[in-house]
């Protein structure tokens, strides 16, 4: 007599927390930031803010605007076309190159999404808009996350390592995610802070040239934090008893 077949088990759903943090998790690991990966923090940094490339791509479409608006206000389609131009042109080389396109897009997008909205206007200041959302946006998800204890840095973090969400039963791991989240948090609202205020002024250079400083070079002094942190919570085997990266 044979034994009668087992069906298999059902596939267990994903909760929304899983995918969301897949989802974080695959992002960071596009961006650069994978701490399985091995490399010195100055190495993920630039890796991570996309290298001289990503520098460009960042800074080029903004800078111009600003200089080209400072210089003639008027016609403001000229200022915003170059600025959406750069931006088409840094992915038009990206899909050439066939190198992965994601960060000019998302930049092209952004770009052409603000140009519309000030044309639409007919204020260069409105060009700044869509900033302004997203830093209110990110650092609201950040900071109410990590106050009820689901970090979205933790849910990207446990699912680069393999940790689902385990880290929220571990304390360390838990306060470590809980400063990380308000940290990222305070640099979201100090550039709404300093940004909403020139916005309602209408001061499109000084809000341009803040934007800009308060762009990479706040961004990246951060972003190595995070890593050394990570990396402290999750030491790799290998690591044991050898000096810290540098």
């Amino acid at each position: 007599m044979s034994t009668p077949l087992t069906p298999p088990e059902p596939e267990r759903e994903q909760s929304a927390s899983e995918i969301l943090g897949a989802a974080l998790g695959g992002a960071a690991r596009r961006a650069g930031l994978d701490p399985t990966e091995t490399g010195a923090t100055h190495k993920v940094v630039w890796s991570a803010i996309g290298g001289w490339r990503g520098i460009l791509e960042s800074v080029l479409p903004s800078l111009a605007f600003v200089i080209l608006f400072t210089i003639s206000p008027e016609p403001l389609i000229l200022s915003l076309g170059v600025s959406v131009g750069i931006a088409a042109l840094f992915t038009i080389v990206r899909l050439l190159q066939k190198s992965p396109p994601s960060a000019a897009i998302g930049g092209l997008v952004a770009a052409a999404a603000a140009a519309a909205l000030a044309l639409f206007t007919g204020r260069g200041v409105d060009n700044f808009v869509p900033g302004l959302i997203t830093n209110a946006a990110y650092g609201t998800a950040m900071l109410v996350s990590a106050l009820i204890g689901w970090s979205l840095i933790g849910l990207a973090v446990g699912f680069l390592m393999g940790d689902g969400t385990a880290w929220r039963q571990d304390r360390r791991k838990r306060r470590a995610f809980l400063w990380l989240g308000i940290a990222w948090a305070a640099l979201f609202f100090t550039r709404l802070a300093v940004q909403l205020p020139l916005y309602l002024a209408g001061e499109v250079a000084v809000l341009g040239t803040l934007k800009l400083i308060m762009g990479l070079p706040l961004f990246a002094p951060l972003i190595a934090v995070t890593w050394l942190v990570v990396r402290a919570l999750y030491p790799r085997a290998q690591d044991a008893g050898a000096p810290a990266d540098s």
